[in-house]
């Protein structure tokens, strides 16, 4: 039996894992996007099922503003003492000399919830992870940032005494290690085995040149030793290899001894036109970096990884040689529970009666106009992952619209900067229309703007649909949830992605989902029926 990567497809990354008996969890970044912290389970290191998430309330995260990639970074989870630990990052400051942002810690007894009120660590680096240690001490290791001059970029890891029952930290922290020529070292875990303290790191930025570096030493505070072969896992020197920016390790042991690493890797896309090694760009990854999983075995008191590569199957827990994985499912959301479907989340504010009801209209997704899809304070924006690299997805919408100022409709989503939006408004003359736009890097770009397709005044309900297939999509609509037609303008899917927009916050995925904004504020609202999202094949050439 074998375990096919990714494990968890579409943007989820720097996973962090922890095990409670039988019990495996992986949590991974969720940036700007709320709720926080996806949480994901799983017995048997093969299937892991979508949980939940531990940041639900403005109490626990607060993100109103933040930029693009900003929020919440690198979590960690541990469980001990009887409880989960997870500590986390937000990131206020993303484009600046030097980033900012807030760490903290929050706890749970169960994985459920609920969360605690999060405890401040403070603003000093960024990649918290929190190692417990036999004799019932706490400590706190995580990447030191501030001004510093670019020749010399930021690669300490430092470690700082953390007193739960005071809820702070010790005054001082030590440095324990420096990185090695990757740079960028961050994303620090420390594991404790056969008396050695094993120091986990995530080095080269976390793009094509990204691994897994590891160290060790007889005491937790160093000097720590590097691995034999320095990085333990990445892809850089396999660059036609499906799986790509392989990095940002994190440890467990399954079952008695058998060892495992999650990390993060993305899987390109290749423009035809493009030389493989270009900028070091070697794809576009609109599905972002997601999570896949290596074997571990150690040797001579180290761990290794088979040829230091990842692979698209890895061999399964001996005892599992039954389990088959699960198949890629299609998700449709008919908002009739009263409750927005777990995939679905909003961008930077939770969903309040400020966005939305789901009970205005029974059965209904009520989307109340707010801010446009450049802003990062109200979105009115309720959105998937993309988890595939061909899918349709396609929803049924209400909208009477007074003027051009108040649109709602569907939308393929990476950041404030880089989005399409297929909607329904009206044209200068007050009609209701449907119209295309796509802001790319910032500008704007306008499709069926100026002469928009009329919708006849009998009409209700008008269907939209975009289908992505690989590296390019397209939007369709109907007036009858028959007769489609194709807007006759092909979208590039690789610009949703980290790899074009390249810059100080370029770590998250392409979204697609519904949207209604009113830049008025004269309080319009969009009716939407369902959202339905369903994988197909490739399309023929």
């Amino acid at each position: 039996m074998a375990i096919q990567n990714p494990i968890i497809t579409g943007f989820n990354p720097d996973p962090c894992i922890c095990r409670k008996g039988d019990d495996y969890y992986i949590i991974t970044s969720s940036f700007e996007w709320f709720p926080g912290i996806r949480i994901y389970h799983s017995t048997d290191m093969v299937n892991w099922a979508f949980k939940g998430y531990a940041l639900n309330e403005t109490r626990q995260l607060d993100m109103m503003g933040n930029p693009d990639s900003g929020g919440i970074w690198a979590p960690d989870i541990t469980w001990h003492d009887g409880l989960f630990w997870i500590v986390f990052t937000n990131i206020k400051v993303v484009n600046a000399p030097w980033k900012t942002g807030y760490n903290y810690l929050i706890t749970a007894e169960d994985i459920d919830g609920p969360w605690s009120d999060p405890v401040l660590l403070g603003a000093g680096g960024i990649d918290p992870s929190l190692y417990h240690a036999d004799d019932g001490r706490k400590y706190l290791t995580y990447r030191l940032w501030g001004p510093q001059h670019h020749s010399n970029p930021h690669n300490t890891i430092v470690l700082q005494e953390y007193f739960h029952e005071q809820k702070k930290l010790a005054p001082q922290w030590k440095v324990i290690f420096e990185g090695t020529d990757l740079k960028y070292t961050e994303a620090s875990h420390i594991y404790f085995k056969d008396g050695y303290y094993y120091l986990f790191t995530a080095e080269g930025g976390t793009r094509y040149a990204h691994a897994v570096t590891v160290a060790r030493s007889r005491d937790i505070e160093g000097p720590y030793e590097l691995h034999p072969e320095w990085h333990i896992l990445s892809s850089w020197d396999i660059p036609r290899f499906p799986l790509q920016k392989a990095g940002h390790g994190s440890l467990i042991c399954f079952g008695e001894d058998e060892w495992y690493m999650v990390y993060l890797t993305s899987r390109p896309l290749k423009r035809p036109e493009m030389a493989l090694l270009t900028s070091e760009v070697r794809g576009y990854c609109p599905l972002g970096r997601e999570t896949a999983i290596a074997k571990v075995e150690w040797r001579d008191g180290w761990p290794w990884i088979q040829d230091s590569h990842p692979a698209l199957s890895v061999q399964a827990p001996a005892d599992r040689t039954t389990v088959s994985r699960q198949p890629e499912k299609e998700y449709l959301y008919d908002f009739g529970r009263g409750s927005l479907g777990d995939e679905l989340q909003t961008l930077r504010v939770p969903f309040s009666s400020q966005l939305g009801s789901l009970s205005a209209r029974p059965g209904h997704l009520r989307l109340y106009g707010n801010d446009s899809l450049v802003s990062t304070f109200i979105q009115s924006t309720v959105a998937m992952r993309w988890k595939h690299f061909h899918f349709t997805a396609e929803t049924r919408l209400s909208f009477n619209p007074i003027h051009f100022q108040q649109s709602a409709g569907l939308t393929c989503y990476y950041s404030t900067q880089c989005w399409s939006y297929c909607c329904v408004t009206t044209d200068y003359d007050g009609q209701r229309v449907l119209k295309l736009m796509e802001v790319d890097k910032g500008e704007a770009r306008y499709w069926l703007w100026d002469a928009g397709i009329g919708i006849p005044q009998d009409v209700e309900y008008i269907w939209l649909k975009v289908t992505v297939d690989g590296l390019h999509y397209s939007y369709s609509y109907s007036f009858d949830g028959h007769k489609w037609e194709i807007l006759p303008y092909q979208l590039a899917s690789w610009k949703l992605s980290d790899d074009y927009n390249i810059g100080k916050g370029f770590f998250t995925g392409a979204f697609v989902g519904l949207h209604c904004e009113d830049i008025s504020h004269q309080s319009c609202f969009a009716d939407f029926d369902y959202l339905h999202y369903v994988p197909h094949e490739p399309q023929a050439s």
